[in-house]
């Protein structure tokens, strides 16, 4: 049965499309059939996929122009791009009835065709992150490994937990995972052993290290197992994608 999973954090810079991007990547290498949705207006995800000025977008299907109409990048691993002037649907969806069902709407016809949909949600909680958390079945928190990585997350929990009671009651968290780690340094091993204390068992046991291939594969427009498959992220990708194949 496939699962439709958000990658969300409002607080920027966690690595939330890097790990959109570079997990659907793992879990197609896995043998899964994946489709990316770009639900950020920045269009970050399609632009490390090196799509820019797609025809057919996120946009136009959450305005009720077209269905979702997915881009396969590489056999097994397709996308949903998205453009800047998705900034402008929440204003646009806001007097719509039903308006935090649009995107379930769009995904259910579609939903059987793929093992996994990745949604790489924007940086905020209004009304394109709760059309993704009513959309989903599961939430995956990707958190930095430095001081403020906690700071309002306890926002983010209350906005999941009055989804799940009023629009999705099948919502679950299905953990946190910790990116830009630095075992050699201090603060970052006492922010995750913080992290490891408050979340418990919530939390992967992947660790996503700092690592320059992730940050430079986006500018070839690719994963990081196609821009350097020995590096520590493609490692680290590949190891947290099993067990989130495992554990979810």
């Amino acid at each position: 049965m496939s699962k439709v999973i958000s990658i969300s954090n409002h607080k920027g810079g966690v690595g939330k499309t890097t790990s959109a991007l570079n997990i659907g990547a793992g879990l197609t290498k896995l043998g899964k059939k994946v489709l990316l949705i770009d639900l950020d207006p920045q269009a970050n995800l399609s632009q490390s996929l090196g799509i820019v000025e797609p025809e057919r977008t996120i946009y136009g299907a959450l305005r009720g122009d077209y269905s979702l109409q997915p881009i396969e990048v590489v056999t097994g691993l397709s996308i949903v791009p998205s453009t800047l002037d998705l900034s402008g649907a929440e204003i646009e969806m806001s007097g719509e009835a039903g308006r935090e069902y649009i995107l379930k709407e769009l995904i259910d016809p579609i939903r059987a065709s793929y093992d996994f949909i990745l949604i790489d949600s924007p940086p905020s909680l209004g009304l394109l992150t709760i059309n993704a958390f009513t959309a989903s079945d599961i939430i995956l928190i990707p958190l930095q490994a430095q001081y403020l990585a906690l700071q309002g997350l306890t926002k983010l929990i209350e906005v999941v937990d009055k989804i799940q009671k009023r629009l999705n009651k099948d919502l679950k968290l299905g953990g946190v995972f910790i990116t830009q780690y630095d075992n050699r340094k201090v603060l970052n091993r006492d922010v995750a052993e913080t992290i490891e204390k408050h979340f418990k068992n919530q939390v992967f046991n992947t660790k996503i290290r700092d690592n320059v291939a992730l940050a430079e594969a986006p500018a070839q427009g690719v994963d990081i197992f196609r821009y350097n498959p020995k590096s520590y992220g493609a490692e680290d990708y590949l190891a947290l994608s099993n067990e989130i194949l495992s554990k979810l």
